[in-house]
Order: structure tokens, then C-alpha cells, then sequence
């Protein structure tokens, strides 16, 4: 299902999602952690998805262990490394990896700007070592209240260049993106580019503030805007990009199924949707699978897969030139191969 004359990319992924089971139960020991299991599959109950949750909060409280290692800046610039190893291995082409370091900072009262720092520097390490691209998206944590975020905002800006977009994400249901608009002012001031998760525990009127009032050129998610017709025709005529997250979404019961979730009839009204993995550590899912199993479960044939995947190369933070290398590269790795 995965065109190999196209990159494959992944623009919607959490990098505190993404934390190996190993390296839980190997920073737990290190550090001494209490740890709820003391081998893998013990631990694997407490870390990923095995069946329907109740809601999005209840997907973000697996969670817990995934960030509750992070002790200090060498973890986080080692999740930030693996996340890396781990794409390339998924046969990635470039990625785009999201985290909230106030979030991370949560469970150990780490400073978010030294883990923002620690994060730069483990997806360059990455990056080097694997030849594979990665840019980072800055997410603001919506539930720590809108004072917090600027915290969390003044954080990410320490490294300006090395973040090429900002997010909100977190309870969307009870914090609404109006809470957050000077951030995003300020966001776009720095050169930033806007991905907002919306339409995906609120409705479409979160969809409509997140472009109108946040600037969001991408919605992460986006399950909802379909239920208003006025937004589909808004959202094509402005090429505005949907992450959508298909395996996540089911786990989080946002969608009751897969052939209920509306990626085929955004890609039918002709918007730019994409398929992505959310939080790929908890939903015990890779991208491969979301294109080969999800996807078909979704009910897309194999064009619309294809026309996803192009939409992804399209919609992807990077400048014009750098989609043509990106692609030039993937063409001329498959002519040689």
C-alpha cells in the first residue's frame, strides 16, 4: 500500500509517545524507580493501549510511565535519540516529532528548557547517525492553564531555530484554543509555523478557531470538522492540512471503529488529509501499519492511500526545495535499488 516512488512521512508524532519499553524498564532500574512491573511484558499493561479508552484523557494517562522515567536530561536526550533510530527503522524518510516540555518536566520537576535543549540535541544525534531528516513542533499543554503555557512558550523559544512550528494540545474539551491566542501571536511572530490538535475531543467550532484564531495552517486530528459543511468547504478552498491519526483515534473512542472513521470522506471532499501515528509507544502501532492495516480498515482504496501519502510530502514544514530533495533522494534510492 506504501508508494516507494514517494517519501514516507510522518508529520503527527509524539516524542514522549514513542518511549521504548526497554528503555522504561532500563532507565526505571537505573534510576531506582518503583516501577509497576519489573520485565517487559508485565510493564506492557501499564505503557500501551490493549483495548478501547473511555475518552482521550484516559489514552493520556498511559502516559505515566512513558514520561515518568524521564529523570533528567539524559533521558530525554535519549527517548529523543531512539525516537530516531526507531522511525529509520520503520523505514521513515523524514519525520516530524512533537513534545510539550512541560510535560515532560512533570513527573521529576526537570527545567523545560533544558529539556528542550536535551531534545534538540538527541534527534540531531539522530539525525546524524541515521542520515534520516527530523524538525520539531513545540506543543503547548493546554491543561496547565494558559500562565503555564507561557512558560512552556518562553521554553521552546530558547531554541527558536531549532522549532519550526507550535501546537496545543492536551484536554481540548475543557481549554479551550481562545485561552491561547497571544502564544500563537507570538508563535508566528518568531517564524513558526501552527499545527493545532482540534476537532477531536470538541467539535468543529474548535476546528474554526484553531485556523481563525490560532493561525493554524494544520489540524491535528481533525475527526470532527466534517460534521459541518461550511468547514469542509473552508478547509479545501484554504489547503488547510488534516493530521489524521487512525489507531489513536479507535484507541481513544473518538471514532466507535475504523470503517467509521472519516479519513476516506475527507479524502473525497478533496482535503489534505495524511496518515500519521499519533503516539506510536502506547498505541503499539508503526507507520507501516497504519498504511497497510489501518488504512484499509478505514475503507481507502489503494489511490486514496496514495493521494495521502502525497499530501503528507506536500503539507510537511519544510521549504519547496527541501520537498524536491526529499523526493529527488526517494526516487533515486529506488532506481538504484
Amino acid at each position: 500500500m506504501i508508494d516507494s516512488s514517494l517519501p514516507l512521512i510522518d508529520l503527527h508524532r509524539h516524542l514522549d509517545g514513542s518511549v521504548r519499553l526497554e528503555t522504561i524498564l532500563d532507565l526505571g532500574q537505573q534510576h531506582r524507580l518503583k516501577l509497576p512491573a519489573g520485565d517487559l511484558e508485565g510493564l506492557r499493561p501499564f505503557v500501551q493501549v490493549t483495548e478501547p479508552q473511555p475518552g482521550i484523557m484516559a489514552f493520556i494517562a498511559k502516559f505515566e510511565w512513558m514520561t515518568g522515567v524521564l529523570v533528567d536530561t539524559a533521558a530525554c536526550e535519549r527517548i529523543a535519540y531512539e525516537n530516531l533510530l526507531d522511525a529509520k527503522l520503520e523505514g521513515i524518510d523524514y519525520i516530524e516529532l512533537r513534545f510539550s516540555p512541560l510535560f515532560m518536566a512533570q513527573a521529576h520537576g526537570l527545567d523545560p528548557a533544558g529539556i528542550v535543549g536535551a531534545v534538540v540535541e538527541g534527534v540531531r544525534r539522530g539525525e546524524a547517525e541515521t542520515g534520516m531528516r527530523a524538525n520539531l513542533i513545540g506543543i503547548l499543554s493546554r491543561h496547565f492553564g494558559a500562565d503555564a503555557a507561557m512558560g512552556e512558550f518562553e521554553a521552546l523559544a530558547t531554541y527558536r531555530d531549532e522549532i519550526v512550528a507550535l501546537d496545543l494540545a492536551g484536554d481540548e474539551a475543557n481549554y479551550p484554543g481562545e485561552w491561547f491566542v497571544n502564544h500563537f501571536e507570538r508563535a508566528r511572530s518568531l517564524g513558526w509555523e501552527v499545527s493545532v490538535h482540534a476537532g477531536e475531543a470538541a467539535g468543529p467550532e474548535s476546528v474554526w478557531q484553531a485556523v481563525r484564531g490560532l493561525g493554524a495552517t494544520r489540524i491535528g486530528h481533525g475527526v470532527r470538522a466534517m460534521e459541518d459543511p461550511e468547514l469542509v468547504d473552508y478547509l479545501h478552498e484554504n489547503s488547510i492540512g488534516i493530521e489524521t491519526n487512525l489507531t489513536s483515534n479507535v484507541q481513544t473512542s473518538t471514532v466507535a471503529s475504523y470503517a467509521e472513521h472519516p479519513l476516506k470522506a475527507m479524502l473525497e471532499a478533496g482535503l489534505k488529509a495524511t496518515i500519521n501515528t499519533d503516539d506510536p509507544g502506547i498505541s503499539d502501532i508503526d507507520l507501516p501499519y497504519e498504511y497497510e492495516v489501518a488504512a484499509p480498515k478505514a475503507g481507502l482504496s489503494s489511490e486514496q492511500i496514495g493521494t495521502a501519502q502525497a499530501n503528507a510530502l506536500e503539507l510537511a514544514f519544510l521549504s519547496s526545495a527541501e520537498k524536491a530533495e526529499l523526493l529527488q533522494s526517494k526516487r533515486a534510492l529506488g532506481r538504484d535499488g
